[in-house]
């Protein structure tokens, strides 16, 4: 009998160089175990038919179906005559066109005769208004009709597997096929009790059944052991990380009772929201302690995260250190110093004439500043004359250097990689206390799994005077009067006083490094065949057609910095009347007298951004109007999606659906750690209980036994699972 090959084994050896080469590339699949935890998607049953509606555009798909008929047309072409062979298939409820040309007819004209039941795998398009599979693999399943021949599809459940045009399904199940002995030889990272206490199956037994199920009882007991691998491995790696933290030396940092937070406190137009009161206290709480503060605040858009933030930099102030806040755009930093600083007045002029007494310096440091002024900038941070730096990525530079580096403000994290995080938290003498903002709302379970390694602090009430948004579908292609009638809302609008925004995906042309530009299309390009709309294009289109005699200026992060200051500031002054921008508004951009924001090609934009978008209008007392506008038919996933935005104003809720059409691997940092996803099995938001379940698991075992001394088994779980980039990435967050 051959040897049951070992889990880190290469594919090569098994499988030969060539599959194992186009396993490496396109599925990234290297070792036995990395086959063995390749799962199947989902399952075809013998006798039942796939579902042929709803096939997603533009990827490759397999289904397992019938032929209803098959016929081979011959057609005149430049090269002569040729032939063409087009093959329905159904699933009883829809149907589905399969063509192949030239040479390729003969067989699949031999082997699809109508009735015949196959495998097919191919990408989906779409021809004359049909969706169809041009040149698909396929595989018959034969042996169940009572024909006597028998072939590996012989069970009840066929595993359909994530493939590729380059390895089909049943290529990738004979491959399985060829490792699974080695699932017996499966480390278990999961400890006996806990295994046995929530009533879960072996992890050898689990791959067997997840990989060749007699009974659909069979996959829901592999799922669920898996997901508890999953979720569990990851749970412990950050309750490793939490621990370590508190074992972290870090200055407490207590605001003086007569200090600059006082003054400020004391200074302030309006009364603090329950909500802004509550999380503070929980900030200044964590700052009096001697171990780092990681808490990540959460807030709707224009629930107030500046102030809040503000406040602990000034507590910190107080104390004797300095504050820095990273923001990921110089448009957002200059934003922020300029909003902070006329939040503060006088108190933001330390050692200036006509500074208050307790006053301290707030410096802007960015990338594009004049030599003199940067020069200026850092001497005040390494003398401590400057109790707050804002800036963007500059901040993290080398040169720049602090005399008591106290607490770090992140602001949209989900922007920087956490290398950039790790390094300014790396300029106090000792670790500084850390505040993650984000104005993205973040479900429990993601809070859990992405930022498992912070509190969390949410503010959900508005601060009060902010007005309702309406939000509107505008379907262009269907009804080009609705477009002519959000360009008249506009006018409305301006000639009440009020401010608009244009938003767009790209910026124009010859400016654009887009993914068109990169040889890349996304389906609704193809669809289409135009390209996004440009900033550059639809001011001009505006300006001349239906806005012409409005103020129309254009906004984009191609600008140089000091034309993108003099724009916003033009703006937010009332000197222009409509902005027509890129995404470069999205976060933190705040004119209370914008009212109306119209979204081009909404289709193109995320769920979470087009959220964020609109939380740029109905900031002052005027309510505001957001308009989707769209050339996606009625029917389309992206129409749902806009009008699930259009319906809601509960970011929470957008986050939600949000996550659920995105893949998971998305959602945990994949970009941000530089390695797939760990996650094959759990599903973020399905799996709640369980991600809640795994986490008080992994805290129980982690401080019983920090190291995993006693559990040899998880540690090499844990080494495997999250592999050194991805365990580096969990370490920085």
């Amino acid at each position: 009998m051959d040897p049951v090959p070992a889990f880190d084994e290469p594919l090569k050896k098994l499988l030969g160089p060539a599959t194992a080469k186009v396993m490496a590339e396109h599925l990234d699949l290297h070792t036995v175990g990395d086959l063995l935890h390749h799962y199947p998607r989902r399952y075809a049953e013998r006798g039942e038919l796939t579902t042929l509606a709803d096939l997603p555009l533009d990827e490759h798909v397999t289904v397992v179906a019938r032929v209803a008929d098959a016929r081979v047309l011959t057609f005149n072409s430049a090269k002569g005559r040729g032939q063409r062979l087009e093959v329905t298939i159904t699933d009883g409820s829809g149907r589905l066109q399969l063509v192949f040309f030239g040479k390729g007819v003969h067989k699949p004209h031999k082997d699809l005769l109508p009735g015949t039941r196959a495998m097919f795998a191919g990408k989906v398009s779409v021809f004359n208004r049909k969706t169809q599979l041009a040149h698909p693999a396929y595989e018959l399943l034969r042996g169940e009709e009572g024909d006597g021949a028998v072939d590996s599809w012989a069970g009840a459940l066929i595993p359909i597997y994530p493939a590729t045009t380059k390895l089909e399904s049943w290529k990738i199940a004979k491959a399985v096929d060829a490792v699974l002995p080695s699932a017996a030889d499966a480390v278990d990272p999961l400890p006996p009790a806990l295994r046995e206490g929530r009533g879960l199956i072996g992890l050898p037994e689990a791959l067997r059944k997840i990989h060749r199920p007699r009974t659909k009882a069979d996959i829901a007991d592999a799922r669920d052991r898996l997901k508890w691998d999953e979720a569990f491995v990851l749970q412990v790696a950050l309750a490793r990380r939490r621990y370590a933290d508190t074992q972290l030396p870090a200055v407490a940092r207590k605001p003086a009772p007569d200090g600059i937070l006082a003054a400020f406190d004391a200074k302030l137009p309006f009364t603090l929201t329950e909500g802004q009161e509550k999380v503070s206290r929980e900030i200044f709480d964590d700052l009096a302690t001697e171990h780092p503060m990681h808490r990540l605040l959460q807030g709707e858009v224009g629930s107030g995260k500046t102030m809040v933030a503000l406040r602990a930099m000034l507590a910190v102030v107080d104390a004797g250190g300095q504050a820095a806040m990273l923001a990921p755009t110089e448009v957002l930093a200059q934003q922020h110093h300029r909003s902070i600083t006329e939040m503060m007045g006088e108190l933001a002029e330390g050692g200036m004439l006509g500074g208050a007494e307790k006053a301290t310096k707030v410096v802007l440091l960015t990338g594009s500043m004049s030599a003199a002024a940067r020069r200026q900038a850092l001497l005040d941070l390494v003398t401590g004359e400057a109790g707050i730096v804002i800036g963007t990525h500059a901040l993290i530079e080398d040169k720049v250097q602090f005399h008591d580096l106290g607490l770090v403000v992140v602001d949209e994290q989900h922007r920087f990689g956490v290398e950039q995080r790790d390094a300014l938290r790396g300029k106090g003498k000792q670790p500084p206390h850390l505040l993650v903002m984000t104005a993205t709302p973040i479900p429990r379970t993601v809070a859990m799994t992405v930022f498992g390694d912070l509190e969390t602090s949410v503010l959900d009430q508005l601060p009060a005077g902010r007005s309702p948004i309406a939000s509107h579908v505008v379907p262009a292609a269907d009804k080009p009067h609705f477009l002519a009638r959000a360009w008249d809302r506009v006018r409305e609008e301006v000639e009440n006083g009020h401010q608009a925004y244009v938003v767009c995906p790209r910026i124009g042309d010859a400016l654009d490094e887009t993914a068109e530009a990169r040889g890349k299309k996304s389906p609704e390009d193809e669809a289409e065949k135009r390209p996004p709309l440009a900033v550059l294009d639809v001011a001009d289109q505006l300006a001349k057609g239906p806005l012409a005699g409005l103020r129309v200026e254009v906004l984009h992060g191609r600008m140089a910095p000091d034309d993108k200051d003099a724009v916003m500031r033009r703006f937010a002054a009332g000197e222009a009347d409509v902005l027509v921008a890129t995404t470069v508004i999205e976060v933190g951009v705040n004119v209370p007298n914008a009212t109306a924001m119209v979204i081009m090609d909404a289709d193109r934009f995320g769920v979470s951004q087009l959220h964020q978008l609109r939380g740029r209008v109905g900031r002052g007392s005027a309510p505001g109007l957001c308009l989707l506008v769209t050339d996606m038919p009625e029917a389309s996933p992206a129409r749902r999606r806009l009008a699930a935005v259009a319906s809601t104003l509960d970011g929470f809720e957008l986050s939600r659906i949000d996550l659920e059409q995105r893949r998971e691997g998305d959602v945990l940092g994949q970009a941000q750690s530089g390695v797939r996803s760990s996650l094959r099995m759990l599903a973020v938001i399905e799996d709640e209980d369980v991600i809640a379940a795994a986490r008080e698991e992994a805290a129980a075992v982690v401080s019983a036994d920090p190291e995993l001394e006693h559990l040899p088994e998880l540690r090499t779980a844990l080494h495997a699972l999250l592999d050194k980039e991805r365990e580096q990435y969990l370490e920085k967050g």
